[in-house]
């Protein structure tokens, strides 16, 4: 397996489009999130010119994990749709603050490619890994990301420092939360 990061404009031709395509078969056709996706593609406003993006393929170079990583000081998930996940505390809003996003680790073509695999996966350990790699390079100091609860267990499993940044809700009849995970002092191994 390898993982690929960068910018859209820096990545091979075509893997932006597979990339869509895999985050359409993750995330509305597996877990039935409702997105507008033109094309069985999903990409959406925050899918921006300084956006990176790890993609994660074997070596046949089918797609099997795929994450996107956002300055807070411009438009994020978090901040612009579920500002609610924060509580009580403030929105980050700062350079060294990045959101991780749309993230998901399925091997479409393992036995266990169920839609809570994407949890359990050296795919998701390894994406994970790389993803705080190249944050801390940025000089990123934590990530925030909006997560399914079962996430925690996972990242606790794992050994990342982690922690809720607010309560967990039930949006769209799934619980939810907003994580830190601290970029500096995790087991990188990159």
């Amino acid at each position: 397996m390898e993982i690929l990061a960068g910018r859209a404009d820096a990545l091979a031709p075509g893997l932006m489009s597979g990339l869509a395509r895999y985050r359409h078969r993750v995330f509305v056709e597996k877990l039935g999130w409702n997105l507008a996706c033109p094309d069985g593609a999903e990409l959406d406003q925050f899918d921006r010119a300084d956006t990176l993006y790890l993609v994660a393929r074997r070596d046949d170079g089918e797609l099997v994990g795929t994450a996107r990583l956002l300055p807070t000081h411009r438009p994020y998930l978090l901040g612009d749709v579920f500002p609610q996940l924060m509580g009580a505390s403030p929105l980050p809003n700062t350079p060294d603050v990045w959101e991780l996003s749309r993230f998901a680790a399925v091997d479409f073509d393992a036995r266990a490619a169920g839609p809570l695999s994407q949890f359990s996966s050296v795919i998701t350990i390894d994406l994970l890994r790389k993803a705080l790699s190249l944050a801390a390079r940025k000089g990123v100091r934590r990530l925030i990301s909006v997560s399914p609860l079962g996430v925690e267990r996972l990242l606790r499993t794992a050994g990342f420092r982690a922690r809720r940044a607010g309560p967990p809700l039930v949006i769209n009849g799934q619980s939810i939360f907003a994580c830190w995970i601290e970029v500096q002092g995790q087991p990188l191994n990159d």
